[in-house]
């Protein structure tokens, strides 16, 4: 019974502790998600500020080219503003992409060891469940051989004081007849003494008269 009651406490801290696991892999997932949005958010945004950026070097052109009054290599110059514009626009995005997919990576390997935590935990429930189940079998048991044996001490109690009344019984019997026969023997005793005296005074009288009788015949 302390090994089932060990093994309840350590089984609802398991389950705590699954629970808790399950709470972090719905923060996580959650975080997951919303940086994703996040991406998704800044690429949108990194793509319209590119557009709006490439906007603004074709209007930058149309009104360069409208000046008649320099004489400047306009293509070349548009495609320079265009491609520091892009280069600028590319590195920040990639490095944007790089830390959100290393936060990324980070938060799936934490989730990937919650889900080992998780897994570990449910089969250490399995193997409570088990062990559980067999100390359950156990006791079981065990109260069927208590029962068995309660019913044995029961009717060998019941034997005992079946018995213990009869040799009371018994004893009672061999008191009263110990007792007459106590009563027998002093009276017979009475009566032997009674008998003595009796033969006492016989043998006195009869002395008495043989002592008369030889008195008798020396005269």
């Amino acid at each position: 019974m302390n090994r089932r009651t060990a093994a309840e406490n350590e089984f609802v801290l398991l389950k705590k502790d699954v629970d808790s696991a399950f709470m972090n892999k719905a923060e996580l997932q959650a975080k997951v998600d919303a940086l994703t949005d996040e991406i998704s958010f800044l690429r949108a945004l990194y793509e319209a500020e590119i557009n709006q950026l490439q906007a603004q070097v074709s209007d930058t052109s149309v009104i360069v080219s409208m000046d008649n009054r320099r004489d400047l290599d306009l293509d070349s110059i548009i495609a320079e503003v265009r491609a520091q514009y892009e280069e600028v626009a590319n590195r920040s995005r990639a490095e944007a992409e790089a830390m959100y997919q290393s936060r990324f990576e980070d938060l799936r390997m934490t989730a990937g060891r919650n889900g080992n935590d998780l897994q570990n935990s449910k089969n250490e429930i399995a193997e409570l469940n088990r062990i559980i189940q067999k100390l359950k079998g156990e006791i079981e048991c065990a109260k069927s051989q208590r029962a068995a044996l309660e019913t044995t001490i029961n009717e060998a109690e019941e034997r005992g004081e079946a018995t213990v009344k009869n040799a009371k019984h018994k004893l009672a019997e061999l008191e009263a007849a110990l007792q007459k026969a106590k009563q027998d023997m002093a009276r017979q005793l009475k009566e032997y003494q009674e008998l003595m005296n009796v033969k006492l005074a016989l043998d006195i009288e009869i002395a008495t008269y043989k002592k008369m009788l030889e008195g008798e015949e020396h005269r």
